[in-house]
């Protein structure tokens, strides 16, 4: 891959990582509730997630979804149906004070919450339609592809662990400093509510034809 390429591609990533979405959403939900080292394995799920989204794009399986209304529109709604599932789980979540101590944070098993985060980008036909026009603008024909592919999903996750980590650290400093129940209860509550609004999103997105 030219480097001039590389580059372009770098900067995308950044763009895509920061912008705000139901990842953003959930690093920080995992921030608030689990801690810095715990819920920042959420992001670990996210970018296994987007990996496999990338592979599926690569494979042909993107094309498929973009081309079938049907395979979009189960794909749309699975993620509508998940992501408001996450938002009234946080909504209805029995608060408790956060203390400093971190083995004192709500526990929650190292593979359910990076199985969250890869189910999270699994189930959102926004990032198949997003790599099928973004990843061809980074590949040079006439080059072997596999190595493009990999150096453009590598970029895609450096860019997308580091963002993340910002969000799950963000949250978690915050958390240190909620010291009463209603506190708690109104952060879970703000933190449901963006999941659902991002469910709200979701439905009204519509698969575009070229």
């Amino acid at each position: 891959m030219p480097m001039s390429v590389w580059i372009t591609c770098f900067a995308a990533s950044w763009i895509f990582s920061l912008s705000p979405g139901s990842g953003s959403v959930f690093s920080m939900s995992n921030g608030l509730n689990y801690g810095f080292r715990r819920g920042y394995l959420g992001a670990i799920g996210l970018v296994i997630g987007l990996w496999a989204v990338f592979l599926a794009v690569v494979v042909g399986l993107g094309v498929v979804i973009q081309a079938s209304p049907i395979a979009f529109n189960v794909l749309k709604w699975a993620g509508v149906a998940y992501l408001f599932y996450l938002g009234l789980s946080q909504w209805l979540s029995k608060a408790s004070p956060i203390t400093l101590r971190e083995k004192e944070k709500p526990r929650i098993g190292s593979f359910e919450i990076i199985g969250k985060g890869i189910s999270l980008n699994l189930i959102n036909p926004k990032g198949y339609i997003f790599m099928l026009a973004v990843i061809p603008q980074f590949i040079t024909s006439g080059m072997p592809l596999a190595p493009q592919y990999i150096a453009v999903a590598l970029t895609m996750a450096f860019t997308d662990l580091v963002v993340m980590a910002g969000y799950t650290g963000l949250a978690a400093r915050v958390a240190t400093r909620l010291k009463t129940e209603s506190q708690v209860n109104t952060l879970n509550k703000i933190f449901g509510a963006l999941f659902m609004l991002a469910a709200i999103v979701l439905a009204t997105f519509q698969q575009t034809t070229s």
